[in-house]
């Protein structure tokens, strides 16, 4: 992420929460146009409502959120994807007894009626990214592997025509070799279509090697953000999120040792 570029996003000591319990605390991130950001931290650390309250699913408490200068804070989230700013929830969330189309169709629900033709097309260009969905289109969806639902829900968001998409664990459950091949596709779109990308995972070391910039996230606050090039080189990086041998942590495992990095 290139420090002259006007961010894209921005937060601005974010807090929400959970009725009495707060998720998140203080956070301040930026997103620059065209770039790969992470968010890195475990189960619980609060990654996922960071996504929610930017796409308007949880009102923050405290702070600002812009988004290409607009405030999103008391926006509908229908709004905010008219904006441009789509999300790829955790666990999918496709409609399992919709067919694959149909589905795709769902994501271009805020489009208006005259670009049917224009939705037709970018139908056929999301299935040059997975073949394996044209060739299942007219299959419910509930039918697919997870691999295949998770391709359907990133192209659900690409029917919306987002400027920035924000996707919440994509290699949840995914094999190894299949969080490679969808990363490599993210990545892909992000560089073909010039779509903005935050990307909120907890396989650290496939965040790490594909996205430009990361934020440590630990118990709702930011507490370490570098370009990942420096994050991967920073001893406390290689020890409790990327498994380093002598702490006998591997890969997609919690560490059971709790760090502490203020």
């Amino acid at each position: 992420m290139t420090t002259e570029s006007q961010p894209i996003l921005q937060l601005n000591n974010v807090e929400a929460a959970y009725g009495a319990v707060r998720a998140i605390r203080g956070v301040s991130l930026a997103v620059a146009p065209g770039s790969v950001v992470t968010v890195l931290g475990s189960n619980g650390a609060g990654k996922t409502t960071i996504l929610k309250t930017i796409s308007g699913i949880l009102d923050p408490q405290k702070g600002s959120i812009l988004f290409r200068h607009e405030k999103l804070e008391g926006r509908d989230p229908a709004w905010i994807v008219r904006q441009g700013l789509v999300q790829v929830p955790e666990g999918r969330e496709i409609f399992p007894l919709l067919t694959v189309r149909e589905n795709l169709l769902m994501g271009a629900y805020t489009r208006p009626a005259h670009e049917k033709d224009e939705v037709a097309k970018d139908i056929e260009d999301v299935y040059a990214y997975f073949p394996i969905l044209k060739e299942r289109r007219d299959q419910p969806a509930g039918q697919l592997s997870g691999g295949q639902q998770q391709m359907l829900a990133i192209s659900r968001a690409l029917l919306a025509k987002p400027t920035m998409m924000l996707l919440d664990e994509p290699s949840l459950g995914l094999s190894p070799k299949l969080t490679r091949e969808l990363f490599e596709i993210i990545i892909r779109i992000n560089r073909e279509r010039g779509v903005t990308l935050l990307i909120v995972e907890q396989n650290a070391r496939i965040a790490l090697k594909y996205a430009d910039y990361g934020y440590v996230l630990e118990i709702g606050r930011i507490v370490m953000h570098d370009t990942c090039a420096a994050l991967r080189e920073k001893e406390d990086i290689k020890e409790f999120y990327l498994g380093a041998k002598e702490t006998g942590v591997r890969e997609g495992r919690r560490w059971k040792k709790k760090k502490t990095w203020r």
